[in-house]
């Protein structure tokens, strides 16, 4: 990213910010610098979906930048609504997180610019984002005004998925802070989890239906029934009203679902809430960890994981057990992320053993009921 403070100018249809003078004015010679404002740097083909931006500034100061048509006194921070942002879990990691990580300390008195404007996306995600800015986004890829602010990011501050280094923020910034601002956003009712007394508790099971989907869905959800919880079915047309299901997540004490973005609704979730994670065949358990496990704890959740087994996945069907698959998956691990999506998160589904997630459900029944 490239924060400037002074006489910064923007101009959209180019997409060129021009640096007419800076408050700190040690700046080389005539230059030029390109930034894709998305985080995921080291996915070299998400960020060829990004429009690169241009940074460009002279010193001393002279001619070369356009006349100001439309000037404020408050900062703008410039991202981009491409790359992967199409999933819930790709959304918050790499846009709005970072987005809070960026302009939460102006405290909504912001500009937010959007290259790869994408207005469907910003109309899902506008009640986060009007938490971060009272004004409307500038689509900077059709604005032909040269927009000129006092201070300018162009990109925007990531530390990690689905998490927050306040460490590395340098102002103090946690999970728990974010979790409180989408609270406020989706007029969440419910901060904490307390124990039921004489009430089922309510467990929401995020279901998925292309690849890592339940196949014996129905008995699952049965199993939820009968050791005592009030089971929420939440399929992919339940989902999509993000306001809708945030509303419903909260309404919840324990969030399952198969590895996928699903699991990132966990950010609604009141705080003492149980994630599990059922994770796919495949040595996957560090993967799924590092997704949906690590970040449980930094907000103030509580984590769960069953591993799937090789009788319970449908590669069985698929391929001998003598294959690769089953008997040294991180082989295929080692050919790179492409064998892997392919063979053990696209290629497969899971036929849970209900008997063992009974045990599972069981033991979380007992932790968050009175007795």
């Amino acid at each position: 990213m490239c924060a400037m403070q002074g006489d910064v100018r923007l101009h959209g249809k180019t997409a060129t910010v021009y640096v007419v003078s800076a408050s700190d004015d040690n700046r080389p010679d005539n230059g030029t610098v390109v930034i894709r404002p998305y985080p995921r740097k080291w996915e070299t083909p998400t960020m060829q979906l990004v429009r690169g931006v241009t940074i460009r500034w002279r010193a001393p100061p002279g001619p070369g930048a356009p006349r100001c048509t439309v000037t404020y006194d408050i900062p703008a921070v410039v991202f981009s609504t491409g790359g992967y942002g199409v999933n819930i879990f790709h959304a918050i990691t790499d846009i709005i997180m970072p987005l809070y990580n960026t302009a939460r300390e102006y405290d909504g008195r912001v500009r937010l610019v959007a290259t790869n404007y994408d207005r469907k996306w910003i109309t899902k995600y506008r009640h986060a984002l009007s938490m971060l800015s009272i004004y409307p986004i500038i689509d900077f890829d059709t604005d032909n005004e040269v927009r000129c602010f006092p201070s300018v990011h162009v990109g925007t501050e990531s530390h990690k998925e689905l998490g927050i280094d306040s460490a590395l923020s340098g102002k103090g910034y946690t999970m728990l802070g974010f979790r409180g601002l989408l609270r406020s956003a989706y007029s969440l009712k419910r901060e904490w989890v307390t124990p039921k007394n004489g009430v089922r508790p309510r467990l929401v099971m995020v279901l998925r239906r292309n690849s890592r989907a339940l196949t014996n869905e129905a008995e699952v959800l049965a199993a939820g029934t009968e050791v005592g919880f009030e089971v929420v079915a939440a399929g992919p047309e339940v989902v999509r009203d993000l306001a809708k299901f945030a509303q419903t997540v909260n309404s919840c004490d324990v969030l399952v679902g198969v590895h996928g973005a699903g699991l990132s609704n966990m950010v609604f979730l009141p705080h003492n809430d149980t994630v599990v994670q059922i994770v796919p065949w495949g040595e996957m358990k560090w993967p799924a960890w590092t997704s949906y496990g690590e970040p449980v704890a930094p907000m103030g959740l509580r984590y769960v994981e069953q591993e799937t087994t090789a009788e319970e996945t449908t590669l069985k069907y698929v391929y001998p057990r003598n294959h690769t698959v089953f008997t040294d998956p991180v082989s295929l691990h080692k050919q790179g992320f492409n064998m892997l999506w392919e063979t053990f998160l696209n290629g497969q589904n899971v036929t849970l053993d209900v008997d063992r997630f009974r045990g599972v459900l069981q033991q979380i029944y007992r932790s968050v009921t009175i007795t």
